[in-house]
């Protein structure tokens, strides 16, 4: 049974908008006048409608709300609800009218018949490959609780991992801003000042502000340029994104840079171990797990080392010696792996090897964010300190002739 969105006009003219269920848009109307409404607009939302279905595909849904959806789910089948129970308490329960009618369409194609799974095919840019991957692992297994529940702890992770390096760089991004601009308005708009002041002076200048002066002018003179320069540097850097061989190449060197390099590194690691170590245990063949753990990783040289991997493992090697062979894994991960294969818990293992990377990932971060914070300001201060010098030792100076 499809879902439809709605708005329509109470007795008084209050408008309601929702979401309802219906065999047909005649059949919406109509509950809605037996409700007391005046329809206004009724458009069908379940995903396999050609009208609405590609406006619905176009939605998208946060990582958090992703997550509380996932969270509830599980909750409500283990709970012992059916499928269509749990989704209908998930539409009362939805804060926002994106996350509604994506619930509702879903609920109407598994209603129809579909399993979960097949109906989130139907929405790629609401639930990505991994978690199709995992839900169809889940019903095929028939563990589909613990698997939603195993994967909604990996989006909270997922979550905060990024929020914690969101919150790392804003502190220093401020800083960075903030020093940018004074001394931005120093150069645009204090220094001319200053030459004027310092033009009817027959005394030569310190070379600090000579210096400053001829920065304060150039920059005058090519600003825009600037500002072209570094839009052009964006949109080629986009377009080289966009380009596999580029891409490639660029994240090459984002490895080799010392410390982003390594950080950048454990951030694809976790994300591997976790994702193999949902699928591992769900039951998914390693070959299936690996050719989806590609789809979580970010930086093509590792996608490339896990594809070799694969092949490895495809002609018999075990997984551990197939990643140890890339050399592009951190070690402690290739011998937990080694150790779960031997005792027969890889889940377990790579699961705990995801801990072990998350856990070396935020010491990494601390201690990167807590060199970099002070040295940041020690720089910026610095470069103010010069600034305002080259300004005041003329002054100084005057002052000394005035005094004679």
């Amino acid at each position: 049974m499809p879902g439809f969105r709605y708005q329509a006009y109470s007795i008084d003219g209050k408008l309601h908008r929702g979401v309802l269920e219906a065999d047909s848009a005649r059949q919406a109307r109509s509950t809605l006048r037996d409700q007391g409404l005046t329809p206004h607009k009724v458009e069908v939302i379940a995903a396999n409608d050609p009208a609405g279905g590609s406006r619905l595909r176009a939605l998208s849904l946060s990582s958090g709300e992703l997550t509380r959806l996932t969270r509830g789910l599980a909750s409500l089948i283990e709970a012992g609800l059916t499928v269509e129970q749990a989704f209908n308490a998930l539409i009362e329960q939805a804060e926002g009218e994106r996350e509604r009618q994506v619930l509702a369409a879903v609920r109407g194609e598994v209603v129809a018949g579909s399993t979960i799974a097949k109906a989130l095919e139907g929405f790629p840019g609401v639930f990505p490959e991994l978690y199709r991957t995992l839900v169809a692992a889940g019903e095929a297994s028939g563990q589909l609780p613990r698997v939603l529940a195993k994967l909604a702890d990996y989006l909270e992770e997922r979550h905060a991992m990024r929020a914690r390096l969101a919150l790392a760089l804003v502190y220093p991004a401020i800083v960075m801003g903030v020093s940018l601009l004074v001394m931005g308005a120093l150069l645009v708009y204090v220094v001319p000042q200053v030459v004027q002041v310092y033009s009817h002076a027959k005394e030569a200048l310190p070379l600090l502000t000579r210096a400053l002066i001829a920065l304060s002018s150039f920059l005058q003179l090519t600003w825009p340029g600037w500002i072209a320069l570094a839009v052009a540097a964006g949109v080629a850097l986009k377009v080289a994104l966009g380009r596999p061989a580029q891409r490639a190449r660029i994240h090459r060197f984002l490895l080799t840079v010392p410390l982003a390099g390594k950080v950048l590194r454990q951030l694809d690691a976790t994300r591997l171990a976790a994702t193999l170590s949902i699928l591992v245990g769900s039951r998914v063949p390693i070959l299936a797990a690996l050719e989806a753990g590609e789809g979580v990783m970010t930086l093509v040289p590792l996608r490339e080392a896990l594809a070799s991997a694969a092949r490895g493992v495809r002609e018999g090697m075990p997984l551990s010696r197939a990643l140890a062979a890339t050399a592009a894994f951190p070690p402690v991960m290739v011998h937990l792996i080694a150790g779960g294969e031997a005792t027969g818990r890889l889940d377990e293992s790579l699961e705990r090897a995801a801990r072990q990377q998350q856990a070396d990932l935020s010491t990494r971060l601390s201690a990167a964010v807590a060199i970099f914070e002070p040295a940041l300001i020690v720089a910026m201060g610095v470069l103010v300190l010069a600034i305002v010098l080259a300004i005041l030792l003329p002054i100084f100076n005057l002052n000394q002739l005035v005094g004679r």
